[in-house]
Order: C-alpha cells, then sequence, then structure tokens
C-alpha cells in the first residue's frame, strides 16, 4: 500500500489551493485525487470573469483562475491522478480508490482534505407537477453545454430559482441568441450576488419575479411552456396569479447540496443547516486528521474566499502530518448562531491552537438593512459592527482576535444579529 502524507480528494479550487498551501508549509508526499478528466472543477465551465479580484488583485475568468492554481501545483511537483473516483475513507485514513489504470487500490494518509465541491439540487427534489419531457435542464448542467460541448439547450428560456449559476446562465443564453422569458424565485428575496442581479438580470432586461415558482410544466416529448405563480408566506401557490410562459426550456437553479456521502460513510458528523461537516477553526472535522474546505463545506459566493479557506486547511493538514498542532483539551470556544444567523464556520475554536486572527463566516436568515451584528462571549458583548444591508445569497465575516479569546477558554461564542438598541 502506498502511503502519503496528505491525500485530497477532489482537484478543484479548493483541493488545488490546499495541496499548494500544504507544500509550502514543508509537507512533501501530497496526492491530489479527480474524478474528472482534467483539474480545475467546476471553474473550467464558468468562462465569465469576476473571479480573483481578493486572490489576484485582477479579474479574471474561471478558466484563467484555475490555471493560476494548477500552475502551482506542477510547479511544485505535486502528484495527482485523474479519471480517479475514490469509494471510501476508512477511520483510520485509509483511502480506497479506483480508475482504469491502476484499478481498485489503497492509500495509507496521515492527514486527509475534503475537497469535493457541491451539487446541484435535482427537479425531483423540487415536487413540479408535470409529465418528465426533453428540455429541463439544472443551470450547471446547461452551462457545461454551452461552453465546453458547444451545444444550445434551447431558444425561449424560463429560469427557475435566482441562484448565482442561474443569474449567469441568462447573461449567457442571452448572449448566445436566446430568449429569457424571466427568473422566477420562491423566496422574497435574491440567492445569488447583488452584482449578479444588475449585470445579469437588468442590463438585458429580463425580469425577477420574487416569490413565485413554477406550478405546472406542459409538454410530454419537449417542454412546451410553463406555468408560473405567486406564492404566500408559506411558499404556497395562490390561486388566480398564474402566468403561462410559451418555452422549449426550464432551467432549475434552486441550490447547491456539499457533496458529503464520502463524509458520511467515514462517520463524520454533518451540520444538518449546511449538509458539510463541523469543523474546528483549523478546519478539522470531527475525525482527528480528517480536514474539509471549500463547498463540501459550506457553498461559497465567491471562490476567493474557497481558495483562502483552503489554504488554511492545507497549513492545518500538514501541521497534522508532521506530529503538530493537535487539539487542545478544555480550550475550545462553542460558537453559537444567534437571532438573524443560520449558521457559522468553523463551531469551534481551539484558544491555544488558534492562529493570532480566525474568521468565523456564516449567513443571515433573511434580508436585514441597517442592522448590527453583535459578537457575545458568555453573554457579554465584544463585537458591534453595523451593515447597511446584509442578505441570505453574500456570506458574513466575523474576525477574532486570539488574545481576546484566550482569556475565554471553554466558553460559548454567539453571533447575532440585532438592531442598536439591543
Amino acid at each position: 500500500m502506498n502511503s502519503y502524507d496528505i491525500v485530497i480528494v477532489g482537484g478543484g479550487p479548493a483541493g488545488l489551493a490546499a495541496a499548494s498551501a500544504a507544500r509550502d508549509a514543508g509537507c512533501e508526499r501530497i496526492l491530489i485525487l479527480e474524478r474528472d478528466r482534467e483539474l480545475g472543477g467546476i471553474l473550467n465551465q464558468c468562462i465569465h470573469n469576476g473571479f480573483g479580484l481578493h486572490t489576484f488583485k485582477e479579474e479574471l475568468t474561471g478558466p484563467e483562475y484555475a490555471a493560476r492554481f494548477i500552475d502551482k501545483v506542477l510547479e511544485k511537483h505535486i502528484e495527482y491522478k485523474l479519471n480517479t473516483m475514490v469509494m471510501d475513507i476508512a477511520p483510520d485514513k485509509t483511502v480506497t480508490a479506483m480508475n482504469r489504470t491502476d484499478g481498485m487500490f489503497s492509500i495509507k494518509a496521515k492527514a486527509v482534505i475534503l475537497a469535493m465541491g457541491c451539487r446541484e439540487r435535482p427537479r425531483g427534489a423540487l415536487n413540479i407537477p408535470g409529465f418528465r419531457p426533453a428540455g429541463i435542464y439544472s443551470a450547471g448542467t446547461a452551462q457545461r453545454l454551452v461552453n465546453i460541448d458547444g451545444y444550445m439547450p434551447g431558444k425561449r428560456i424560463v429560469i427557475l430559482g435566482s441562484g448565482d449559476i442561474g443569474l449567469i446562465m441568462a447573461r449567457r443564453m442571452t448572449l448566445e441568441g436566446a430568449k429569457v422569458l424571466c427568473v422566477a424565485e420562491l423566496m422574497p428575496y435574491s440567492g445569488g450576488l447583488k452584482r449578479n442581479i444588475v449585470q445579469c438580470l437588468n442590463d438585458y432586461d429580463i425580469p425577477l419575479l420574487l416569490s413565485h415558482t413554477v406550478v405546472d410544466i406542459q409538454g410530454k416529448e419537449r417542454v412546451e411552456g410553463v406555468t408560473i405563480a405567486k406564492v404566500d408566506s408559506s411558499s404556497k401557490p395562490i390561486p388566480g396569479t398564474e402566468i403561462h410562459y410559451d418555452c422549449d426550456t426550464l432551467m432549475l437553479s434552486t441550490g447547491l447540496i456539499p457533496e458529503n456521502e464520502l463524509s458520511r460513510s467515514a462517520g463524520i458528523d454533518i451540520n444538518p443547516v449546511t449538509s458539510g461537516p463541523f469543523v474546528s477553526e483549523n478546519f478539522e472535522t470531527s475525525i482527528p486528521g480528517v480536514f474539509a474546505c471549500g463547498n463540501v463545506l459550506h457553498v461559497h459566493d465567491l471562490v476567493d474566499y474557497v481558495s483562502e479557506e483552503a489554504g488554511r486547511a492545507g497549513q492545518s493538514a500538514a501541521a497534522y502530518a508532521a506530529g503538530h498542532a493537535k487539539h487542545t483539551e478544555n480550550a475550545d470556544i462553542r460558537v453559537k448562531t444567534g437571532p438573524g444567523v443560520r449558521y457559522t464556520v468553523p463551531t469551534t475554536i481551539d484558544t491555544v491552537r488558534m492562529a493570532d486572527k480566525t474568521i468565523v463566516r456564516f449567513r443571515v436568515t433573511q434580508v436585514y438593512k441597517d442592522q448590527y451584528i453583535n459578537v457575545y462571549i458568555n453573554g457579554t458583548r465584544i463585537q458591534h459592527k453595523k451593515k447597511r444591508i446584509m442578505a441570505p445569497g453574500e456570506m458574513e465575516q466575523v474576525i477574532l482576535n486570539k488574545t481576546q479569546l484566550a482569556e475565554y477558554p471553554n466558553a460559548e461564542l454567539t453571533i447575532a444579529i440585532e438592531p442598536e438598541q439591543a
């Protein structure tokens, strides 16, 4: 059985950044296992710009951003295997994988980094009435068809869901000559970045129908039309509000789900809110020596944040493989969600092991205007920051200082969205 210091599952932006950071931290034996035919992950089909503003201080396309990290992996002579599917991760960090060249094989690792990314929510999870005709695509599948394979999914398109991929595909299909009739969103707010609403919908006069959903799909062989209705506060369609659109394509952009089947089979504790692992401040999961980063952990809005977190996970895995940075007993601060906060990453902070500053990222539960992000330790407020606007489609963060947290070992930290008088 081959052995490595670190095995990384996934060769997308998270896996590449983690591998590069681990090598910079002094780790020599690193292996990336990628199931696709090339490194880069989903970025290879994201040909629009807007990537890299935080990481490289310039605007790049998805393939250009991926190429920067692929070049780092190649320059540092980090090993990788393509077309390789990981089948199992044992609690002792034995990784079982298979490909056409090697067949089924096992690798013993000192540390494992999970970087499998996420998948789209399918139509079957949405309970939309109607037949199952051709012309229904997830937005990511349609993006691959257009940008990589060179096929047009359709000419008259309705998009359900206002996630970032759906918004970007509204613009992409318009530029390719299709007519995007509308984007319908079940929630009373968009699930995507504000800049994508402006650049992908407003700039092309594509209507965004909030609090609307698809209630019927017409057509047996091919989509012939869809019916959209307004929904009430319980997300139930309101009779009499139906709008019919003649179209040949329905695109679904109704959410992303972290790809954690491997994590569950390994016995890793999963956060029911994010569908990703619970992690500590160094991105270690409930199994010592197994780390998680990127969209397998929680769905990010910017790939720059994926790379940043993955870099810290790579450094942590390198330290663990070298026998350092083990967990400190009775030094954990438990991070809790207060009013208006949906989840936090991480959920625990080791006050001895943590870096000088630790970033806690979270998403809010609804749109907030002129509210405060308050941070409490054991009921004492230690941060009070006003935000003009916060929305579920954009991640928020607080930065915690080690010297401040060291005064409260084995405490409880709460992040809340509150008005000024709170």
